[in-house]
């Protein structure tokens, strides 16, 4: 077994060491001294050989071969640190030097313990402690090399990775085969012959990765991802967290005592509790943003996410987002991490007022919220106020004039931030300090400057839309009003004839009992009339029934005949699917037309009959008439009449009436021969044979 073990080493050593060797020979003819990423890549490949061939010829574990393992992972390490310094062209940043140091470190020291262990006698308590440390060391500088090459990785921005994909799966291999060996031989406190002897063939196996991953990648650009970023700091910051106790709970075994035990579990207990204490914090959680974004990128702001969030609130409120003005300080709001803030909008007077606050209850605003100078002032620059910079005078461009006292009382207030367009000032609105306090530097105002402008317009279509709605609602209003004021007139105008009648016939029990009925049908009409002109009232109709066209014809002349000649010639058991009040009122439209436009007090006659499927009722007059243009033109125009004292409703709303219940109405008239108004109707079937009988008018 032993002899296999050291053959399959042997070979798989010597495989690996022939295989980066023509690699890094590769690299130079293809690249040559193409850029600095391939010469940092051919210097990792030479070094991976020379750890290979030490490992075959002086054996996998003595001390030259793990100088060379350390000289290995330092040039690996040294590659993937110029592949995050170089991106975007970004100039190499603080902490992400500071991660690559502490590991630098750990790579430094594994020398040391390694000098140790093999210069102490074998067998000593000195040695197995130098021993246990350097392996330690090792399994440190592994889990740390992980979570470095997933942090390369996935701070990648999506064109990059897939480039990146081959190298860092390579890499996290082989770092994974070392972590899993240290491991193994930390808790066994012997080295596995069975894995240090299959290391080299595993390492020869990664060797056609890399020349792939070189084929995909000529340049070895890298883009870094926001997205992401945090993400991996964070799993960062939990491995540098995890690394920290290990180490510290090995320190406190080492030192030994009677009492270690109870302090390794102390620590562990304590460590546990603050993790969880300050990690889930959203003052955490800005800290760790600030540093990432101060560090990683050359920019504060990833535009493009920001810009695709603000859209999000703003645009595509779901069926339970918050109202209007809240989404729009809550999207400026969370571009800037400000917990919370204030929106104020002209009112009808132009003053402003607070029309919307979001997360911030315990402000408090006075029902004068603004100075004479506010509006001017902020319409005229534009300015956006810095209020720490405003509290302690050193904003010089901000007129005190301009800011009210509540803003200098309220020390959450940060940031206000005018909302202009066009030259108008369509909102102001004001952020609260942010978790991690900060001042506004040049992106910040830029930043602010966008999106206010945007917002601006969105306040302005806001505004607009209201008004619309507005005017829409005194539009339905008005043209309620001209149909209410149409049948106002056919009202006056049949007590008009009531009256005068009455000077003939008013002694008359007769026409006094028709008196009475006829002004109490007149009020009960008129109070009908104001009712529809509530904003409450839909005007909403009923569905059509089956009714007797003839019942419902006398029904809409009733009044009417009291004081107005009518002839009825009805059809009996002629049945319509209809609306009785909509024919009640087209009737009632078309009569009052028929005797306005007859002069001299001749009968206005109504006749009723079935024509195929349908029902049709003819209002005849001996009037005036119309032209034929007229009538092509302008009967069926709202505001068109040949009347002095028209108002050019009665026929408009008289078709509407009929469309609506499947119908139509027609016309046949010749000036000064009368008119003929047919109203169509669809029957339903007669319950009776048709009759025809003549009732005095």
């Amino acid at each position: 077994m032993i002899a296999l073990l050291s053959s399959v080493s042997l070979w798989g050593h010597l495989t690996a060491g022939f295989a980066y060797t023509a690699l890094a020979i590769w690299l130079i003819h293809q690249y040559s001294v193409k850029n600095r990423a391939q010469a940092h890549l051919i210097c990792a490949m030479a070094l991976t050989a020379m750890w290979a061939y030490v490992a075959t010829f002086v054996g996998p574990f003595s001390l030259p071969a793990q100088m060379a393992e350390t000289a290995r992972n330092l040039a690996w390490l040294g590659f993937m640190f110029y592949l995050l310094r170089s991106s975007d062209g970004q100039q190499q940043p603080r902490t992400i030097n500071m991660i690559y140091a502490a590991l630098l470190f750990v790579l430094i020291s594994q020398p040391i313990f390694d000098a140790l262990a093999g210069g102490l006698v074998i067998g000593s308590q000195g040695a197995a402690y130098a021993m246990q440390s350097a392996i330690l060391m090792r399994m440190i500088f592994g889990a740390g090399a992980l979570v470095l090459v997933h942090n390369l990785y996935s701070v990648s921005a999506p064109g990059t990775r897939s480039g990146m994909s081959l190298p860092m799966a390579a890499l996290a291999a082989m770092w994974t085969f070392d972590l899993n060996l240290y491991t193994i031989s930390y808790l066994t406190s012997e080295i596995s012959a069975e894995l240090v002897s299959a290391r080299g063939l595993a390492s020869a196996l990664l060797a056609p990765i890399f020349v792939i991953a070189t084929l995909r990648n000529s340049d070895w650009r890298l883009q870094l991802s926001r997205t992401v970023a945090f993400h991996s700091a964070s799993l960062l910051a939990i491995g540098a967290y995890l690394i920290a106790m290990v180490v510290l709970a090995s320190a406190i075994e080492i030192i030994g005592g009677t009492y270690a035990g109870l302090a390794q579990l102390t620590l562990i207990f304590g460590m546990s509790i603050s993790a969880l204490l300050i990690l889930p914090s959203g003052r955490f959680k800005a800290w760790l943003n600030v540093i990432i974004v101060k560090n990683f990128f050359q920019h504060r702001y990833d535009y493009r996410s920001e810009w695709m969030r603000f859209a999000d609130t703003i645009g595509f409120p779901s069926h339970d987002a918050a109202p209007f003005y809240e989404r729009v300080i809550k999207s400026l709001a969370d571009i800037f991490d400000s917990p919370g803030g204030l929106i104020f909008v002209p009112n009808d007077e132009g003053r402003l007022t607070l029309q919307a606050r979001w997360n911030w209850s315990t402000a408090q605003i006075p029902a004068s919220c603004v100075t004479s100078q506010t509006m001017p002032f902020f319409e005229s620059t534009g300015y956006i106020l810095a209020m720490d910079d405003v509290r302690a005078g050193k904003d010089v461009r901000c007129d005190p004039r301009a800011v009210p006292q509540w803003l200098y009382d309220e020390d959450r207030a940060w940031a206000v931030v005018p909302l202009v367009h066009f030259g108008k000032l369509a909102g102001l609105a004001v952020l609260s300090r942010p978790r991690l306090p900060r001042a506004l530097d040049w992106e910040d105002l830029d930043m602010l400057r966008v999106v206010g402008r945007q917002l601006a317009s969105y306040l302005a279509e806001a505004a607009s839309q209201q008004a619309l709605a507005e005017n829409r609602q005194f539009e339905q209003f008005n043209r309620r009003f001209a149909f209410v004021m149409h049948d106002i007139k056919n009202l006056v105008s049949q007590l008009s004839i009531l009256a005068r009648n009455a000077e003939k016939h008013a002694d008359k029990p007769e026409f006094q009992a028709d008196m009475v009925d006829t002004l109490r049908s007149s009020v009960d009409k008129m109070n009908e009339l104001l009712a529809r002109l509530s904003q409450h009232n839909k005007t909403k109709h009923n569905p059509p029934i089956a009714v007797d066209i003839g019942e419902t014809v006398m029904n809409a002349v009733h009044n009417t005949r009291l004081v107005y000649p009518v002839e009825v010639q009805l059809a009996r058991g002629l049945f319509v699917l209809a609306d009785p009040s909509r024919v009640e009122t087209i009737i009632g439209h078309l009569v009052q037309n028929a005797i306005e436009a007859t002069p001299d007090g001749a009968p206005v006659k109504i006749t009723c009959r079935a024509q195929g499927n349908q029902a049709a009722v003819n209002i005849i007059d001996t009037g005036i008439g119309m032209s034929e243009s007229f009538i092509a033109d302008q009967l069926f125009k709202p505001f068109e009449s040949t009347k002095k004292s028209g108002f050019g409703i009665g026929a408009y709303e008289a078709r509407a009436l009929a469309l609506s219940m499947g119908g139509n109405l027609r016309v046949n008239s010749r000036p000064g021969k009368g008119t003929v108004f047919t109203l169509l109707l669809p029957s339903v079937i007669a319950h009776s044979d048709s009759a025809s009988h003549q009732e005095p008018a």
